[in-house]
């Protein structure tokens, strides 16, 4: 089922997730929020999507980059459910890029970001998770768990010059020479 997508200036948005419960994590009721959580991203074209964009103030994050239209120059990322992640930076050096999210419609910024870290979590079935991502994936991950912790990519822009409606970016930033 599609979930309805919280914007910027609804509380829950600006709100600290509250960990899952690990033995909550096998439920019916549970799983089915998490292919919710998937098919809303999916239906947005998102490359991800947090428990607060649906109203939930809750840290499961869910991402995917498989031949993405808006990303078609990003190594793909396989389907991945973050519950309760923990993000540890490995490689402070800042990536500077464009960045949009489901909850900041039709708007566009560049966002400093760190290139490398490490991620627990709990996974989709409550099986561990410990990996290392890197660069477009390292941004995503720290996009969302942004989300998880009240924050917006608005609060990681140093200057806000770069803050564009998406027509006007897609017409200027993206071409080069205007």
């Amino acid at each position: 089922m599609i979930l309805k997508v919280a914007r910027l200036g609804h509380p829950v948005i600006r709100a600290q997730a509250h960990p899952v419960d690990p033995a909550k994590i096998a439920a019916p009721e549970f799983q089915r929020l998490i292919d919710d959580m998937v098919e809303t991203m999916r239906e947005y074209s998102g490359v991800g999507l947090a428990a607060p964009q649906v109203h939930l103030s809750l840290q499961i994050a869910v991402l995917e980059v498989d031949h993405h239209p808006r990303y078609p120059e990003m190594p793909s990322v396989p389907l991945t459910c973050l519950i309760n992640p923990i993000v540890t930076v490995t490689d402070r050096a800042p990536v500077d890029e464009w960045e949009g999210c489901l909850s900041i419609p039709e708007m566009r910024g560049k966002v400093p970001r760190f290139r490398q870290l490490r991620v627990t979590a709990l996974g989709r079935h409550g099986e561990p998770l410990d990996f290392i991502a890197d660069e477009f994936h390292a941004r995503v991950i720290q996009h969302e768990t942004d989300h998880l912790k009240g924050e917006v990519y608005l609060d990681r822009m140093p200057d806000l010059k770069s803050l564009s409606h998406l027509l006007e970016w897609q017409r200027y930033a993206l071409t080069p020479g205007k």
